[in-house]
């Protein structure tokens, strides 16, 4: 639900100042894009709005008018959640990185092996087992973090504009990062049904080539080995273009992962900052 504007401070800048109105346009363009389907390209996409949103937010901190107005006694209380806030996203996106290391250090063991031609079945199965298992514990740390911790976005000072667009951006950071989570983890599958299933999916984007946009790189790789599982077979000459492509993926996506972490170690000295003043 879209929060309401109430009557401002005249200690606060208004959503006209040059800064306010970068961050509005950040936060416009980040919404708009949560209709868009989830995929690699369009995650990296929004991790990279979220690093100018997080920019334009520290541009702001550092305004006098903003530093004087949080630092006064009825404003810290609120700035307190803020900086609770900044300390579940920098939590999440830290599970989200190690996501992203375990899964490329796995996807690395794999090319290894598919470039020794050479290797026989059973080594192979067993090195694609591993790798299957590997996702499996990602999902299931992802799964558990997305069920134990709730979007609980800071309270918002129903006075002034500022606070309203400071809660928007840790509303939207959170939601661009539980995206990510989507596109690592994938959609649940039952548990005795989950390699079929995937070959399964796998099947039908060979069969219909037009709509191979709608599964992802993870998608992808985990549908191409779940089929090796099943048939026993050395796999796919494509299944090393598939692991390049989401080696590239991963790699993006982490790099993007850091540097927004990075801002929003940058925000929580700022909040600090003002609070002991």
């Amino acid at each position: 639900m879209t929060p309401s504007y109430h009557s401002r401070s005249s200690s606060f800048p208004s959503r006209s100042h040059p800064i306010t109105s970068e961050v509005d346009q950040h936060l416009s363009r980040l919404r708009a894009s949560k209709a868009t389907s989830i995929s690699s390209s369009s995650i990296s996409h929004d991790i990279n709005g979220l690093q100018d949103l997080h920019d334009c937010v520290n541009k702001l901190l550092h305004l006098a008018s903003i530093q004087q107005a949080l630092a006064q006694v009825e404003q810290k209380k609120w700035v307190d959640e803020l900086l609770n806030g900044s300390l579940r996203l920098l939590d999440i996106c830290g599970i989200a990185k190690d996501s992203l290391v375990q899964t490329k250090e796995a996807v690395q063991g794999l090319q290894s092996i598919f470039r020794r031609r050479r290797c026989d079945d059973i080594e192979l199965i067993s090195k694609v087992k591993k790798y299957l298992t590997s996702r499996k514990t990602v999902k299931k740390t992802i799964q558990k973090t997305l069920k134990n911790i709730n979007q609980r976005t800071s309270p918002i000072s129903e006075e002034h504009e500022t606070s309203v667009m400071l809660t928007e951006v840790e509303a939207v950071t959170f939601n661009v990062i539980e995206s990510l989570f989507s596109l690592i983890s994938g959609p649940r599958a039952p548990s005795k049904l989950s390699s079929w299933s995937l070959v399964s999916k796998l099947m039908q984007r060979k069969e219909v080539a037009c709509k191979e946009t709608d599964i992802n790189e993870f998608e992808k790789v985990d549908a191409e080995l779940s089929s090796i599982i099943v048939h026993k077979a050395s796999g796919s000459d494509n299944i090393q273009n598939q692991l390049k492509e989401l080696e590239f993926s991963v790699q993006n996506l982490e790099d993007g992962v850091e540097s927004l972490s990075i801002r929003l170690i940058k925000t929580r000295v700022s909040l600090l900052n003002i609070l002991n003043n």
